[in-house]
């Protein structure tokens, strides 16, 4: 469990950084979806950049292990064992930390807080 703590932390500056071009993303979209107007964040180019940089930190998160469960909102799981049970300690965007935890076949429907 503290590796997977250890990875979180790692991970927090990239998970930050998917919120912003996700926000971004999405009022790039809205606006263009409006008329093709371009906002403050620009047009089509600046879209089609955070896009692709989406993609980039999506990969970065997947190559740590952890599996990236959700998009909006973020929901990383960690791979890991409690009492020799297969589990997935789940971090959801808002979490200060990794304090839950989940069995591998019940998903997020069975998150309980670990202990």
């Amino acid at each position: 469990m503290p590796e997977a703590r250890e990875e979180l932390a790692r991970l927090m500056p990239v998970l930050t950084e998917i919120v912003t071009i996700r926000a971004d993303a999405a009022e790039l979209a809205a606006s263009l979806q409006e008329g093709g107007r371009p906002t403050g964040l620009g047009g089509l180019p600046e879209l089609k950049a955070a896009q692709a940089r989406l993609d980039d930190l999506m990969t970065t998160v997947q190559q740590t292990g952890a599996e990236l469960k959700g998009f909006a909102p973020l929901l990383v799981d960690f791979p890991s064992e409690l009492d020799g049970v297969p589990v997935l300690l789940c971090w959801l965007e808002g979490d200060e930390g990794l304090d839950w935890y989940h069995r591998a076949d019940l998903g997020f429907t069975g998150r309980r807080p670990l202990d």
